[in-house]
């Protein structure tokens, strides 16, 4: 299990006996975060569902295709987000795609900067990655902002990228470089 701290909060990857708290984050933000996900049937929400998903992380962790680290304020248990690298990719390209979700109730308090700032670090001194790329949409000006204060640089726009909640929506495309790789 990967644990890492930042001043305010804890980021950690999760096991199969953390489904309760990971439950009770997607219920209490299902509704939240339905403009920004993909449709998400109710079985999306079910145990089986939520079991597999923490053992798909935990394999994909294993093959060193992707990091998710769970967001909970120091001291808590308390699941209040989520940063995650995917698609990572080694040879020659040593890049990932970038994401990221915070509770409802935590927004506007830096947070999830806090958190970003972190597995940026990860990325880039433990994981030695170059790129990181994340790509949001236009109308979603917080997580815009999130990459543009810890310094991403817009590459352009992706029209139709990805369909969310039910919607084939454009995306804008950030991406931040390893200055100690370049």
């Amino acid at each position: 299990m990967a644990y890492y701290k930042t001043k305010r909060l804890s980021l950690r990857t999760l096991s199969v006996s953390d489904f309760p708290l990971l439950k009770d984050y997607l219920l209490r933000n299902r509704t939240f975060l339905t403009p920004w996900e993909p449709l998400r049937p109710d079985s999306y929400f079910e145990e089986t569902v939520i079991l597999a998903r923490i053992e798909d992380e935990i394999k994909a962790a294993s093959n060193r295709s992707l990091v998710s680290l769970y967001i909970s304020q120091i001291g808590e248990d308390r699941i209040i987000g989520n940063v995650t690298l995917s698609n990572i990719v080694r040879g020659p390209f040593q890049s990932c795609y970038m994401g990221y979700k915070l509770d409802e109730t935590e927004i506007h308090k830096g947070y999830i900067t806090e958190a970003v700032e972190k597995v940026i670090e990860i990325a880039f001194d433990e994981l030695a990655l170059h790129r990181i790329e994340a790509n949001i949409m236009p109308r979603n000006f917080r997580s815009i902002r999130v990459v543009e204060k810890l310094g991403f640089v817009y590459e352009g726009l992706s029209k139709s990228y990805l369909k969310i909640n039910g919607i084939w929506e454009d995306h804008m495309h950030y991406v931040l470089l390893n200055k100690s790789m370049s």
